[in-house]
């Protein structure tokens, strides 16, 4: 067996490993499943990879993002390690390279995405290969529980059966114990180990920021912290307005969302990691994978609707460990669209049929039809014609999609499709009388073979590169012969999708567990108010705050955040109005102008934010006007 260190250091240029990266690693090598908790910057990766290394065989790494697999890949064969990524943006040659590599044992390991598992195709070449893991990068997306789920993730239990020896790594940021179980729970993990590293980050230097004008906060944190940050904007618009804000005064910033196309989104990514540009302003659809270690800001404008996900965005900043802030900006107006956001995240039963009605009339699917069909789905459009409230539309599609109902894959995960359906004679007699066709007709037969028993993914581009028509001409003559009956031509879609994964029922018949819906509801309503409490809370230290939340406790302070770095007789003047208001409310209730007046008396003035910090954090409450101690 190869030594690890030696690895280590032959590969990564590493002495010694990271926190818990070598207790995982030997978990794996036992043959157990292994879940592995380790906070931002904490060498995820490394674990599966330099086990990889080790064991014979191939390891499937299952990962979120095509920009993250590609850049993975090729950190690794610089390394000189084997390794590649199947993504729809490759043609059926270059798959099939791979495919051939992994026939030969010849890679390390091979990056898929979640909705890859469910291509027939893809499992029928996985069963030929031999694994020596299954990873699965940012698990929280397999959880119900989790702030990112995503339906797509629970097919990945699938591949299990199919190779019950092989060991799953399930890897995750962010995560509390109940994300955890269900983790273990829907990834069929047994004899697992688990593995939590600590979310302490001390060269992380957090603060929480009021500011009604808060273009002019975002100028100041920019102008007055040096090096490479990035700007949380929660919509798109946003990220262009604050960009151009910043490019007015020589600042070098760029937009980022996902609704720039993919290559695009790449461009702006690589101008910022390579330091061509100071600031990204992004929506949270960036940063996931980001390998930048010398970030040194993340300013949040505005509050995210979970601490896991906060945790997430912050910590991408420090990964070197020299001192870096994160920094939290909001008003009044944050706090009431984070409530009215979760109120249209759990748009009620009634709506999520609706929408479903809907959808089916817009496709025109007839009830007990449609199982398996495409169609083109504009979200907007529906919730124009329909009168629905766009973020209504959106997050009931998730539970239709949840609930096996619907899928609605990525325009990213479609490719065109080709079949030749008249018989090899006719064909033959086409080719004859219709030279030019023929000629098309040739390359694709020579290209696909079976193209006559079996469908084909095809590519245009490549189609085109073995001929001397261009790509458009290529698809404009295919589509001219799936008019003759010739051919079945499907073209790659280039617009959203919806598709039925089951024939359409009445929506009457649509059963949404509800008892379950209104868990998840107030489930994702205590994420909220436990990132409120964070915001208000004035008077404990914010890493002391965000480990509790993790279930992990802090021996002393942090020191470095605004609650520690405040001024001592502040700080002591705050406790000190905290403690006389307790004991006031200590078996006595206040009308809430008696207290203020009283407290007045005593000579503390100002104190309305310290009486709503305290009902946050339930050591105070307000019932029927009067002030009343947690303890009544």
């Amino acid at each position: 067996m190869h030594d690890k260190v030696s690895l280590l250091k032959k590969y990564w240029g590493y002495d010694n490993f990271r926190p818990l990266q070598e207790e995982i690693i030997d978990s794996i090598l036992r043959g157990d499943d292994t879940l592995a908790l380790l906070p931002t910057g904490g060498g995820k990766s490394l674990c599966y990879q330099l086990t990889a290394l080790i064991k014979e065989g191939i390891c499937l790494v299952v990962s979120p993002l095509v920009a993250l697999m590609k850049d993975q890949v090729q950190q690794l064969n610089n390394r000189n390690i084997k390794a590649a990524c199947l993504v729809s943006s490759m043609n059926a040659n270059e798959v099939g390279v791979v495919y051939n590599h992994c026939a030969n044992n010849a890679l390390k390991l091979l990056y898929v995405s979640p909705e890859r598992l469910q291509q027939r195709s893809f499992i029928s070449r996985l069963k030929g290969m031999n694994l020596s893991l299954i990873a699965v990068d940012e698990a929280h997306c397999v959880s119900q529980w989790g702030y990112d789920f995503r339906p797509t993730y629970l097919k990945i239990a699938g591949i299990r059966a199919l190779f019950p020896k092989v060991p799953l790594l399930a890897l995750t940021a962010t995560a509390t114990q109940s994300v955890l179980d269900d983790i273990k729970e829907k990834l069929l993990m047994r004899r697992c180990c688990v593995f939590c590293g600590s979310f302490f980050r001390s060269n992380i230097a957090y603060s929480v920021v009021f500011e009604q004008n808060k273009s002019q906060c975002m100028l100041n944190v920019v102008r007055l912290n040096d090096g490479t940050g990035i700007i949380y904007v929660r919509n798109r618009r946003q990220t262009q307005e604050y960009a151009d804000i910043l490019q007015t005064i020589g600042v070098k910033a760029l937009a980022y969302h996902a609704g720039l196309d993919a290559k695009e989104r790449d461009r702006r990514q690589q101008r910022w990691m390579t330091n061509e540009v100071r600031v990204m302003v992004a929506t949270n659809a960036f940063g996931m994978g980001i390998d930048k270690s010398d970030v040194r800001w993340v300013l949040h404008m505005g509050i995210p609707d979970s601490i896991e996900a906060y945790f997430q965005e912050s910590g991408r900043c420090g990964r070197d460990g020299l001192p870096s802030k994160a920094i939290l900006v909001y008003d009044d107006a944050d706090v009431e669209r984070l409530l009215k956001s979760h109120e249209q995240s759990f748009p009620p039963p009634s709506t999520i049929r609706r929408v479903y009605a809907a959808i089916g009339n817009v496709c025109r699917v007839p009830i007990g039809s449609g199982e398996g069909m495409s169609f083109d789905f504009d979200i907007s459009n529906l919730a124009y014609n329909y009168a629905l409230n766009i973020n209504e539309v959106y997050s009931s599609c998730l539970f239709l999609e949840k609930e096996g109902l619907l899928s609605f894959p990525s325009i990213e995960q479609s490719t065109s499709t080709l079949q030749i359906i008249a018989n090899r004679n006719d064909v033959y007699r086409f080719q004859v009388e219709n030279y030019r066709y023929g000629d098309l007709l040739q390359i694709v037969t020579r290209l696909y073979g079976g193209i006559y028993t079996q469908r084909a993914n095809i590519d245009e581009q490549r189609i085109a590169c073995s001929s001397f028509f261009d790509a458009k001409e290529v698809s404009q003559m295919l589509s001219q012969l799936h008019a003759m009956k010739i051919v079945e031509y499907v073209p790659r879609k280039t617009k959203p999708q919806v598709v039925f994964t089951m024939a359409r029922i009445p929506e009457s018949n649509i059963i949404l567990h509800e008892s379950n819906y209104q868990q998840l509801k107030d489930w994702a309503m205590r994420r909220i108010q436990a990132m409120l409490t964070y915001v208000k809370n004035c008077t404990e230290c914010r890493q002391t705050q965000l480990l509790r939340y993790f279930n992990e406790n802090m021996s002393s302070e942090c020191g470095v955040c605004d609650i520690c770095t405040r001024p001592k007789d502040e700080r002591a003047l705050r406790q000190e109005i905290e403690e006389t208001i307790l004991r006031l409310v200590d078996g006595k209730s206040w009308r809430a102008g008696d207290l203020l007046g009283h407290l007045d008396l005593l000579g503390y003035s100002n104190i309305d934010d310290i009486l709503e910090d305290m009902m946050d954090r339930g050591l105070l409450r307000l019932d029927s006007n009067l002030y009343v101690g947690k303890g009544r």
